[in-house]
């Protein structure tokens, strides 16, 4: 009995708080009973997912380990077979109470998609549990998995909640479920796929999701509860007080509407000169992480994917790496002073694809790295010039 429980408890205790949380957070609280139900489905639909997954597995003999079916392998099978099933099933899960009557408000998107993928994490975690007793990495991965199919599903269920309203479900559900398949196959493979030291990969991926997750939620509920005119008098506050850059708070509409091309011109020039500021800027502050470095007698020569205990260095080049983009998209933002994000936005993509270019070309195995750190660097860097922007 104690053998069951010591898997059992932490997979399902914690899903099952969470979801009591989220469930309380909701203004209008749906049907308790189908909550739970969506939250029971999720769990049923992930054990299908994981029995179709064996049987592609067998049939391929493909692996989400590069160890066993190497990296090009590992990576396939990801993408075109194990993410979009497992996002999959979680949408199957949520459809009965999408369909449904109490499905009336855009915040229920966020309520339902998380009941459906914390039931999915609680599957998830007690089969890897059960498989493996032993070991504090799996009782990481467990904690991990939680917040990541949170987040996962907070992306299309931000969808379902905006189409629920439009009665237009393709037009937004299919790039936001795209998305949230892309980012899951990209958690995978480090959690699962490499060694215990490529965790470290996976924590700037979804704190960036964690934030999108928690805009995507307050826009909902702006949607629903919130009216225009209590928006529009706390941001005329914050720029009273000389916060032009935060007298708008950066909600879903106004990042679309700042990253649409404005009254004026685009201006290239800031678009070239932009990219060089940004790689300036990375090659500075990886400079300046390894300065710090060797000032506190850190060993880069130790990092291995395999031990958990000598990723410093990597989390050290990484966060001083990320900490060059919001201080490149607030000078670029500020020196074009236009009021619209595009120019900093294109200039950080052109800057990401001249790197992972210049990575494919001269180390091809960290590309995977680069690609999945680039949609927190360009957030980073777009958060950077809404700060930056002026005001007019």
């Amino acid at each position: 009995m104690l053998s069951i429980l010591r898997w059992l408890l932490p997979s399902v205790v914690p899903a099952a708080l969470v979801l009591v949380v989220i469930h309380k957070s909701d203004k209008d609280r749906e049907p308790p009973w189908l909550v739970a139900l969506t939250f029971v489905l999720g769990a049923l639909f992930a054990g299908v997912g994981f029995f179709l997954e064996h049987k592609a597995a067998m049939w391929s003999g493909l692996d989400v380990r590069t160890s066993i079916a190497g990296e090009a392998g590992a990576l396939l099978f990801l993408f075109a077979i194990l993410a979009p099933i497992r996002e999959a099933a979680k949408v199957a899960a949520v459809w009965p109470a999408f369909r449904s009557r109490h499905f009336d408000e855009p915040y229920d998107g966020i309520v339902y998609a998380s009941a459906s993928a914390l039931g999915f994490a609680a599957w998830e975690n007690v089969v890897m549990l059960r498989a493996n007793p032993d070991g504090g990495i799996w009782i990481a991965r467990a904690f991990i998995s939680l917040p990541a199919h949170l987040f996962f599903a907070a992306m299309w269920g931000y969808a379902l909640g905006r189409a629920k309203k439009s009665k237009r479900v393709g037009a937004i559900f299919a790039p936001s479920w795209l998305a949230a398949m892309l980012a899951h196959a990209l958690y995978i493979h480090f959690v699962y796929g490499r060694g215990p030291g490529a965790l470290v990969a996976v924590l700037p991926l979804l704190l960036t999701m964690g934030g999108v997750a928690f805009v995507a939620a307050r826009d909902l509920r702006l949607r629903g509860d919130a009216p225009p005119s209590s928006i529009q008098a706390s941001s005329s506050r914050l720029a009273a007080l000389g916060l032009d850059g935060l007298s708008n708070p950066p909600s879903m509409r106004a990042m679309r509407d700042a990253l649409r091309r404005s009254n004026q011109p685009l201006g290239l020039r800031w678009v070239f000169y932009g990219s060089i500021v940004t790689i300036g800027a990375m090659v500075t502050f990886v400079g300046i992480a390894i300065a710090f470095g060797f000032a506190a007698h850190v060993d880069f020569s130790i990092v291995d994917e395999h031990d958990v205990a000598t990723t410093a260095p990597v989390a050290l080049l990484g966060a001083g790496l990320l900490a060059a983009f919001p201080v490149s998209g607030y000078l670029i933002a500020r020196a074009s002073n236009v009021s619209s994000l595009l120019e900093p936005a294109l200039a950080t993509g052109l800057a990401l694809l001249l790197t992972l270019l210049v990575l494919g070309l001269a180390a091809p195995v960290s590309v995977v790295f680069a690609v999945a750190l680039s949609p927190v660097a360009f957030g980073l860097a777009c958060a950077g010039a809404w700060v930056g922007k002026p005001s007019h």
